[in-house]
């Protein structure tokens, strides 16, 4: 106990990000099999959201020194203005940090207020912390110069320049959330991308798909945004319509009434959906499955359908083999009776006829293509085009293929959704929401 009280804060809260994501493998290894599914599923997603704000506690730490605590020995740090900028950001902080709680308690068809105040101070946490960091980096480096060139750093003395740092901090992260703010409350862009596909049968010529990803119904997106979403396709008049994951962040029984609107969804050959991550993490996928059929979206689970001109399931020499694949995080998860199955999900299909597989993660479309090059066509999502800035940089780098149109082979493609909303933050800062109207055209 000693020993805990001289770590320094930032230490006691990695020390806690640790101490919970060492439960959260201890629970779902050895207490899953053990606790009633309901308490089970109730304390993984609080470790969740614990883990997350263990995370978060170091970067508050370094806005707080930032903003406040360098600012103590400053002759305005007595006034009543500072008293006031400490009561904000203790606010701020506070309401980014309880994000990830809304997402346990304040779900229903429509958002709460609270989640979406909450959830965007979350999005303006990381642009300012983010801001912050090349703000510091730039500093240490005008200081590295001028020391090498051996002269004095600046013109302007200590106190103004600790007073100028969280100004222009405030400022920039104020604009940027905006602006993230104001497109990501626009309608999603409709893309259309042909796609040429050998030995696609010419009866089957400008077929149309229409890729839907990443909705994530939840505490920041409801029924009006679906209803939205579902209408545009509608408009589209889709051969197929395709769901490739993270459609709800929450059990189906808590956003039934949200997701409703997919039932109006009308596409000539059917619509399908395969799970994204996020499904896992509700730990309700068996009833998130009845729920859709329910609504008339088939999941594809480990398997796939013919899909010819005429309708599905087709013995006819013109059809194409459509398949989806369980996201990989149910791998990882451990979660029972589901797990990428590529040989089960391929299981019928001739490579005679042109296969289009949907896989919610890049990563799951790479090693598809390493197992099974013979594929034509791979539909993912889970990137978001990284939704808001810095965060594009990470799923660059952390993803195979990141958004857009991929030529992987002379007769292989794959396309990554941006994503039809956003996850939780409601911001797009250097992406954009994107219904994507796919066109199949034979290959030359």
């Amino acid at each position: 106990m000693a020993i805990f009280r001289q770590l320094s804060l930032g230490a006691k809260a990695a020390l806690a990000a640790g101490t919970v994501f060492v439960s959260m493998v201890v629970s779902r290894s050895y207490l899953a099999e053990s606790l009633e599914f309901r308490a089970w599923r109730c304390l993984f997603r609080l470790q969740l959201a614990l883990f997350a704000n263990s995370l978060m506690l170091l970067g508050s730490i370094y806005i707080w020194r930032s903003t406040i605590s360098n600012l103590r020995h400053s002759p305005a740090a007595e006034s009543a203005c500072f008293q006031l900028w400490k009561m904000i950001v203790v606010a701020f902080l506070a309401l980014a940090h309880s994000s990830f709680f809304t997402m346990i308690f304040l779900v229903a068809e429509e958002p709460y207020l609270f989640s979406l105040v909450a959830y965007t101070c979350l999005g303006a946490y990381v642009i300012m912390l983010c801001f912050l960091c090349v703000l510091s980096g730039m500093e240490q480096a005008c200081q590295l110069l001028a020391w090498r060139a051996g002269r004095a750093v600046g013109s302007l003395d200590k106190t103004r320049k600790l007073a100028l740092r969280p100004a222009l901090v405030v400022v920039v992260t104020t604009v940027l959330s905006v602006v993230g703010l104001l497109n990501a409350a626009q309608p999603p862009a409709v893309t259309t991308v042909e796609v040429p596909m050998h030995r696609l049968h010419s009866s089957m010529n400008t077929l149309k798909i229409v890729l839907l990803s990443d909705i994530h119904l939840g505490p920041t997106v409801g029924r009006t945004k679906m209803d939205m979403f579902v209408r545009m396709v509608n408009t589209l008049e889709p051969d197929v319509t395709v769901i490739v994951g993270d459609l709800c962040d929450s059990e189906a029984s808590v956003l039934r009434t949200a997701v409703a609107p997919l039932g109006q969804l009308r596409s000539r050959l059917g619509t399908y959906f395969v799970t994204g991550n996020h499904e896992y993490y509700t730990s309700d996928v068996s009833n998130w499955f009845a729920l859709l059929m329910s609504l008339n979206v088939q999941p594809l689970h480990n398997e796939n359908v013919r899909i010819s001109a005429t309708g599905a399931h087709s013995e006819d020499d013109d059809w194409i083999c459509l398949a989806g694949v369980d996201d990989i995080e149910a791998n990882i998860l451990h979660y029972t009776g589901h797990g990428m199955d590529l040989e089960k999900a391929l299981e019928g299909c001739s490579p005679d006829h042109p296969t289009i597989l949907l896989a919610h993660q890049p990563l799951a479309a790479k090693r598809a293509l390493q197992a099974r090059p013979d594929i034509n066509l791979i539909l993912s999502g889970h990137t978001h085009a990284g939704q808001i800035f810095p965060l594009n940089v990470a799923a660059y780098l952390l993803n195979p293929f990141f958004a857009g149109l991929y030529q992987v082979a002379e007769s292989t493609f794959v396309y990554v959704s941006p994503g039809t909303a956003y996850y939780g933050i409601p911001m797009r800062l250097g992406s954009r929401a994107e219904i994507t109207q796919l066109i199949l055209r034979p290959a030359p």
